[in-house]
């Protein structure tokens, strides 16, 4: 793709630029205002070249736009060390958090503009150069022909698994209310050698340039191969690129801000046509905490998904309520699994191998008993429980699943999740808090999301804590008469109970379209509390030492 940017255009003249540049940043100030009312988040990518201007492109643009509603997130150097570390532990982690995280923490809020200075694709390349040729700055083998080809295709497994949950991202974001906009910045290899030396001898700037940027310089045809590479790979229909010549500052800036105008004017009467026709905006969720659900249409789930599920998908009318322990067995099996995974956890902390837990089920079915039970099985260092209550504002502003993406156990540490992500399609789906629109997206997005972790290396386990109606009825009316215990029920458990129906329907399709062949659900039968409790634990051994990681 990189062969369509015409680097020997002529410079644009200063009268021309400043009436044209001047026009175009006006009505950008305007969209940005009117954006921000109209809650319609503009993400926009600036990739491109070391020394090819990205910076000076943001800070042009920083100057004009309203620094209330704008966010600029500068991407890390790519730590090489760290990568050949977890790539030689003999394992499928590939850092101490997911490729996408740090991208995912910057977004701004639907009605804010966020500035990626390079981003999730300049990650992608550096990891694949890594892969390919063991470092940022390869060096042929004397007497070796040109293999720029053949280090292509060493690339393109890294690539691909990075380019898979980048478009999952962009596809997520402009479902979710967000305009995408990818700018490239290219320059030619002469004009990057020039910049990089003219910034290195500048004493106020030679700090931009260490030496190993420098040293890069001579790596511009690989470089070239693997940016050409990902730009075609990633060119969606619903997130383009904009080529951008670098090479005349000018023009540069005049290209990136009518498509950032075109950007805003586009998405911004998509919204006005949408809100015109649907009840619930998909971008504006409504908060569960304020009790104002909406009246909606009744939702059917998809048929498939677009990821591989499994054909013996669990059922709740195949759950085995008689399922139990005796005292003496519990005790007995509690005591050496809890031992077993105290063990097991130290060689996953030293293997760095995060571990995710995660709890679903009806109210009072023992999710806490059983965290509980796990929970004193680990160091108390390397865990930490999210629990999932209703969404908060700022949280309400960003994607759904944002939350969770700044809520995970960093490599060789475990997450417990009492509730979550599966809130969208239970809770959110049976009071009407999201629109038909927007759940019929979010199993698919759940899916991502949990390819994306276990693309990472996680172990992610998912538990579906099961109670018979019977049992449950039994437990309130013990809670409600017991006044140590009096506070564990509520009447929102009450009406949770009145719709059996609806939530039942809702799991069955939670089930359906979400065990897939690498995140399966699992029932925990807690009829019997001790039954559940010790298979949670045997279930998790049983993965921790299916990991490699038995002493």
């Amino acid at each position: 793709m990189l062969d369509q940017v015409n680097l020997n255009q002529p410079d644009i003249d200063k009268g021309t630029y400043k009436e044209t540049h001047d026009t175009l940043i006006e009505r950008l100030v305007a969209l940005q205002q009117k954006a921000r009312l109209q809650g319609v988040g503009l993400v926009v990518l600036f990739e491109g070249w070391n020394g090819a201007g990205k910076g000076s492109r943001i800070s042009d643009l920083m100057f004009n736009l309203d620094a209330r509603a704008t966010s600029v997130h500068v991407t890390g150097d790519f730590d090489v060390d760290e990568a050949r570390a977890f790539s030689d532990a003999g394992h499928n982690v590939t850092g101490y958090w997911p490729f996408m995280q740090q991208f995912w923490q910057a977004l701004g809020p639907r009605g804010a503009i966020t500035f990626y200075d390079r981003g999730w694709y300049s990650v992608a390349a550096e990891r694949a150069m890594c892969r390919a040729f063991g470092g940022l700055n390869p060096k042929r083998k004397e007497g070796k022909k040109d293999t720029v080809r053949g280090d292509q295709l060493a690339a393109r497994k890294e690539a691909g698994v990075c380019l898979a949950s980048i478009r999952e991202f962009e596809r997520g974001l402009i479902d979710d209310g967000y305009e995408v906009v990818k700018f490239f910045i290219h320059v030619s290899a002469e004009g990057q050698r020039e910049r990089l030396e003219r910034l290195a001898a500048d004493p106020t700037t030679a700090w931009r340039v260490d030496k190993k940027r420098l040293e890069r310089i001579g790596n511009y045809e690989y470089a070239y191969s693997i940016y050409d590479l990902m730009l075609e790979g990633s060119n969606f229909a619903f997130a383009p690129w904009t080529l951008v010549n670098g090479e005349d500052k000018r023009r540069a800036n005049i290209v990136i801000a009518q498509t950032l105008v075109r950007a805003l004017e586009s998405a911004l009467a998509r919204k006005e046509a949408a809100s015109s026709v649907e009840p619930v905006s998909s971008g504006t969720p409504v908060n569960p905490a304020d009790g104002a659900a909406k009246q909606l249409p009744r939702f059917a789930a998809p048929a498939t998904s677009r990821f591989h599920l499994i054909d013996d998908a669990p059922t709740l009318a195949g759950v085995d309520h008689s399922l139990s322990l005796s005292p003496e067995e519990y005790k007995d099996e509690l005591k050496s699994l809890q031992k077993r995974l105290f063990r097991l956890e130290n060689n996953m902390y030293q293997a760095r191998i995060p571990l995710m837990v995660m709890y679903e089920g009806w109210d009072a079915a023992g999710k806490g008993g059983n965290i509980k039970r796990v929970a004193q099985s680990l160091d108390a260092r390397a865990y930490t429980i999210f629990p999932s209550p209703a969404p908060t504002p700022p949280e309400l502003a960003h994607p759904h699943l944002w939350r969770y993406w700044t809520r995970l156990p960093k490599a060789g540490h475990v997450g417990i999740y009492d509730r979550s992500w599966y809130g969208r399609v239970l809770v959110e789906r049976v009071e009407g808090y999201a629109s038909p629109e927007r759940l019929t997206q979010a199993y698919d997005e759940i899916n991502a999301f949990e390819k994306d972790l276990v693309d990472w290396g996680a172990i992610l386990l998912k538990f579906w804590v099961e109670v018979s109606p019977d049992e449950q009825l039994r437990r309130f009316e013990e809670r409600q008469s017991n006044p140590a215990k009096q506070w564990k029920v509520t009447d929102d458990d009450w009406r949770n109970r009145e719709k059996y129906p609806q939530y039942k329907e809702a799991i069955e399709d939670m089930f359906r379209l979400t065990s897939t062949s690498f995140a399966p659900w699992i029932i925990l039968e807690s009829d019997d509390k001790r039954y559940a409790r010790v298979k949670a634990l045997r279930t998790i051994v049983a993965a921790l030492e299916d990991a490699g990681l038995s002493d």
